[in-house]
């Protein structure tokens, strides 16, 4: 390789964001991130408003759930739910649902005989309708009003809740009509949070048979979930028409908004495995900060409800931090909490397994973490585990110490964290030296120390070879062989040269045949500075050392020899001090006499004064005569 490359300064800190990409995102409860990230997507307009009635319903349940204070827009929100609220006839069910839903987590005062209009429009709908979207939201208002202290019962309950278990499939799939030939996920969670609030609403037991068949519905639903090999679980439509197609997150969100509203309401425990619960809490906190408020909206609220749900609590195992140095001796710290970070029920971390970069076992020895109860995190000592530098793949298990807790909280059993061990890598055994071409004897070999600074002076000329050798060695005694290895030639022109230099399993040597290199060396002649980098995630010592400077004589250029690349320009050089402008100024030419200008001066106001004169005695006839 030669000609000009990226500098290697610039090649290591490219190196670094990669590696520890990976190791960055990392599963972790909702924290103050999720909260700026809200306020900053829910961002209310000028004049206090959030947009429409849905909108506006998702931003203030965000902030409510999230601890936001949104007391600023709490009267333009409530003013734009009573309007909507105090003339049922003539909105939507849709704006009815929203708007009842805004008063609900605001507070709003509405008063009873505006609610007692909307409640009449509402049931009415559910009379008529066949449409899972009008039971979903005519159902969901009615239960919107109840829960804010107004007296609501459904008396057809067991009619409506026939009516929308019509339009499920056999697969836990719903419809949105009698009409639709697709049925989909997404409506099936819709459907499940109507059926609960049908339940809730119902003047009597809703029958306990059907009930029972909508939990068997569930059953055949999760069997649906997608997952990935980390124990993450989603839902996603099969197959739908475009238009109806919603996305991973807003699917996965209705079923967690159905499942567990339903949890609720029904008697007994749904039959769905603790795993698939854990991995949609994954799934949900996997999304990291979301990018758009509709999909900020349905993960808070989805968390929220596997916060506190009467099927399985997700229990998180996270790690504060995934980059642990032998240098420091820095402990491996583990948190297990709640997705909003509240604390778990008494437990034990063990770890069980450890994993190399190539999933090879380095160690299956069990060893129970420390509980640091101030801190709420589980702690070990890497230093016995006898792990090297690179990446590795550490296997927890989660055991509750309590047996009445299995059934509501989800741990995952084993669960897997990717880690990165950085260290410093022991650099010696470096030389460098010239040698000839044809017997390989060696000329001068210098020995270098290169964790300080170098400065050798070697010359060469194109019948000759440098040769450059070094060993490294991790903190175990094991060869390391880094990601970066370049050796680079400057010429005193800035025409610069890059070289890989090539490891084996004992050193890492570079030859460079200049006899093969003069074209490629544009045949200069001259001063060649020489720098070596040495870089890896891994390694705490990684440097760009300068190893000194090459006076090296090459031939004269043949006639169409290849010319040297022409160098960059600075794009900020114009920008510099210019120049300094020189001139002389010719000189000044000679004057008149003072005398002379003030006599011409005044030779010139004579006739000025003259006028003058004139005039005033002209002046002084024309009064005489009148």
């Amino acid at each position: 390789m030669a000609g000009r490359r990226p500098a290697p300064a610039a090649l290591l800190v490219l190196l670094l964001a990669a590696a520890f990409a990976p190791i960055s995102s990392a599963v972790r409860p909702v924290s103050d991130a999720h909260r700026s990230a809200a306020a900053e997507l829910f961002a209310p307009s000028a004049d206090g408003s959030f947009g429409d009635l849905e909108r506006t319903y998702e931003a203030v349940r965000t902030f409510q759930i999230l601890g936001l204070k949104y007391k600023s827009v709490t009267g333009e929100a409530c003013k734009f739910a009573a309007e909507k609220l105090a003339s049922p006839a003539s909105s939507a069910t849709k704006d009815l649902f929203h708007a009842a839903r805004i008063s609900g987590v605001l507070g709003c005062s509405v008063d009873a005989g505006v609610y007692d209009g909307v409640v009449a429009r509402l049931k009415a709908v559910i009379k008529d309708t066949n449409s899972l979207l009008e039971f979903y939201y005519s159902v969901g208002g009615l239960l919107s009003i109840k829960e804010q202290g107004h007296n609501i019962v459904l008396s057809d309950a067991e009619s409506t809740f026939h009516a929308i278990k019509a339009l499920s499939q056999s697969d836990g799939r719903w419809r949105y009509d009698t009409n639709s030939a697709e049925s989909s996920t997404f409506a099936a969670g819709i459907a499940l949070e109507a059926l609960a609030g049908v339940v809730a609403l119902a003047d009597a037991e809703v029958d306990p048979s059907m009930v029972g068949v909508v939990k068997n519905d569930i059953v055949k639903l999760f069997d649906t979930i997608k997952s990935y090999d980390d124990g993450t679980f989603y839902f996603d439509e099969k197959h739908v028409d475009a238009t109806e197609y919603k996305g991973p997150i807003m699917t996965s969100a209705s079923v967690v908004r159905g499942v567990t509203s339903f949890a609720t309401v029904a008697p007994g425990k749904l039959n769905i495995p603790s795993e698939k619960v854990l991995g949609l809490g994954k799934f949900f906190l996997g999304i990291g900060l979301p990018g758009s408020a509709k999909d900020c909206f349905n993960q808070i609220e989805s968390l929220s409800f596997l916060e506190n749900n009467r099927v399985f609590t997700p229990l998180i195992l996270s790690l504060p931090s995934k980059v642990f140095s032998l240098t420091s001796k820095d402990q491996l710290k583990v948190e297990v909490t709640t997705v909003f970070g509240s604390a778990a029920p008494p437990l034990k971390v063990n770890l069980v397994q450890v994993l190399g970069s190539d999933s090879k076992v380095i160690t299956s020895e069990n060893k129970e973490l420390q509980f640091d109860l101030d801190n709420n995190v589980h702690y070990l000592d890497i230093a016995p585990l006898k792990i090297d530098v690179g990446k590795y793949s550490l296997v927890f298990e989660i055991s509750l110490k309590e047996p009445e807790h299995e059934s509501v909280y989800a741990t995952g059993g084993r669960n897997t964290e990717n880690v990165f061990i950085t260290g410093l890598i022991k650099v010696d055994k470096a030389e460098i030296g010239i040698s000839d071409n044809d017997a390989g004897t060696v000329e001068s070999v210098q020995k270098l120390d290169l964790l300080k600074d170098t400065k050798v002076s070697l010359s060469a000329n194109h019948l000759q070879k440098l040769r450059l050798s070094f060993q490294l060695t991790t903190p175990l005694g094991h060869t390391f062989k880094p990601h970066q290895v370049f050796l680079k030639l400057k010429h005193e022109s800035n025409v610069e040269h890059l070289f890989v230099v090539p490891g084996s399993a004992r050193q890492f040597k570079i030859v460079l045949d200049f006899l093969g290199l003069v074209e490629k060396f544009y045949y200069l002649s001259g001063r060649y500075d020489l720098e070596l980098a040495v870089g890896d995630a891994a390694m705490e010592n990684s440097f760009l050392r300068p190893l000194g400077h090459l006076e090296l004589d090459l031939p004269e250029a043949p006639e169409k020899a290849p010319r040297p690349p022409a160098q960059a320009v600075d794009p900020f050089s114009k920008f510099g001090p210019k120049a300094e402008i020189s001139h002389i100024f010719r000189s000044p030419e000679k004057r008149p006499p003072k005398e002379l200008s003030l006599a011409f001066t005044g030779l010139t106001l004579l006739p000025f004064i003259g006028f003058l004169i004139g005039d005033r005695l002209h002046l002084h006839r024309f009064s005489m005569q009148e």
